[in-house]
């Protein structure tokens, strides 16, 4: 639950060979399929591209990352768009940790 609400904030949106290849501008939202591959853990992050938000944090999207701080949790989150790694980078007053998950394009239901 604790390493779900930060990597939510932040997974990946645009995958060149994922179908994420038109630049950002032209996309409206997506949802994003996120697992952390030591953990196993997964759940889904929203961007909208229109709005500049992923999960309602406001985002900078780029055609290359998305790159968005958690209200919640203050992790910062950066998803490689190309390659859908997600870092996540949580600082703390014993020097803080990095999680590094994995995003793809979620499955229509």
């Amino acid at each position: 639950m604790f390493i779900r609400g930060r990597i939510a904030v932040l997974a990946g949106l645009a995958f060149g060979g994922a179908g994420f290849a038109f630049p950002a501008a032209a996309q409206p939202a997506a949802v994003l399929s996120c697992t952390n591959p030591a953990s196993g853990a997964t759940w889904q992050i929203h961007v909208d591209f229109a709005q500049s938000t992923v999960d309602a944090n406001a985002a900078r999207i780029s055609d290359d990352t998305v790159a968005w701080r958690d209200a919640k949790d203050g992790g910062n989150y950066t998803l490689d768009r190309k390659t859908g790694k997600l870092t996540v980078t949580v600082a703390s007053s014993t020097g803080g940790y990095f999680i590094y998950d994995r995003c793809t394009p979620a499955k229509a239901e």
